[in-house]
């Protein structure tokens, strides 16, 4: 199994840790990803990145639809990796939510679906250079010729002739979007995936490739296409205290993002047999009770979706993601410690 390592975006100040991503590469760590949510990019860091690493694949996860056009997007990934030499960056995509789209980017919330799909193809255009750019979507139309337009907008292509097979992976947590993923991505930032799961997402991405093979005329199989799973590491001897100081982000997630009757990391808690704690958390969590809230999160819950522990328990437990049936497992984590404890899980830079 292929390691990546996720960095995450910045607090209030901007700090890339350069040296904990320069180790990894060492290590033999596949991939390093970045973020953004409302404050530092997902992008820039990766060309800082670029010149200061030689093989590392860079990859973002996610860069938000609503921050770039398409073909803004796709100018973004095509000259870093050709800041890093070619064939190293990954496009990693997602919607975000309705609070940042419309309130941080000032953008309509639209279909996402159809919108994910256009920007798709037309990130692909743009790496392909095949023809003047157009596009005739039912979210996405180039050349422009909506509300304000001149109407003299004009087909282009790319001045750089970037790299035509840059892949681009989806970050998609509902079936529909997993459905996607499978027909037009090249790999899944898997949300929401842990050991155990992958019976429950195989058949979604399968009907994807179905999808993509009758769409293009091109079988498209398992072997084409790259899960890539994440899970929070962290080296503590005090089990319980680490557990503790992740479940506010459970809580806050099945507790309060998304709808009351639709929240997805709710209702995959509950089909992980967690459904009564599940109700708890978000009942609590809506009524404003949030310290109640946090501590319903069941510590069997987030030792599912984590490994922390002393290095032992650690390398213990890596074996159900080993085994899990994703293809590369991306460590959110800055610790070191925990850096060098995964390599050793995964014996990277060893015989097999």
């Amino acid at each position: 199994m292929k390691l990546g390592l996720s960095i995450g975006y910045s607090g209030a100040q901007l700090h890339v840790p350069v040296r904990l991503v320069q180790r990894a590469e060492e290590l033999g760590y596949d991939t390093v990803w970045t973020a953004e949510a409302y404050g530092s990019d997902a992008v820039s860091p990766l060309a800082y990145l670029a010149g200061l690493t030689r093989r590392i694949r860079l990859g973002t996860a996610v860069m938000q639809l609503a921050a770039r056009s398409p073909a803004n997007a796709a100018m973004c990934a095509g000259t870093v990796d050709a800041l890093a030499g070619g064939g190293r960056f990954i496009a990693g995509l997602g919607v975000s939510g309705p609070q940042i789209v419309e309130g941080w980017y000032g953008e309509p919330w639209g279909r996402p679906y159809y919108r994910v799909k256009d920007y798709v193809e037309i990130m692909r255009k743009v790496f392909r250079r095949e023809a003047p750019l157009t596009h005739d979507g039912r979210e996405i139309s180039l050349p422009y010729r909506g509300e304000g337009a001149l109407g003299i907008g004009k087909p282009l292509k790319s001045i750089l002739h970037m790299n035509p097979d840059i892949p681009i992976y989806l970050g998609t947590e509902t079936d529909a979007m997993v459905r996607l993923t499978g027909e037009i991505a090249d790999g899944w930032l898997a949300l929401g995936f842990v050991p155990g799961s992958l019976s429950y997402h195989m058949p979604l991405l399968e009907e994807g490739f179905r999808r993509a093979e009758k769409a293009t005329g091109k079988k498209k199989t398992r072997a084409d296409f790259t899960i890539q799973a994440s899970v929070h590491v962290e080296v503590e001897e005090d089990v319980r205290g680490a557990l503790a100081r992740l479940k506010p982000g459970v809580a806050l997630y099945v507790g309060g993002m998304g709808h009351r009757d639709k929240n997805f990391h709710k209702e995959m808690m509950i089909r992980r047999g967690f459904g009564d704690a599940a109700e708890r958390i978000q009942e609590l969590y809506l009524a404003g009770r949030k310290e109640e809230a946090i501590a319903a999160v069941p510590d069997e819950w987030v030792d599912m979706k984590s490994l922390v522990g002393p290095p032992a328990r650690i390398k213990q437990r890596y074996r159900a993601w080993e085994e899990s049936g994703a293809d590369a497992l991306t460590v959110r984590s800055r610790q070191p410690e925990a850096i060098e404890v995964m390599a050793e899980a995964a014996r990277l830079n060893r015989p097999a």
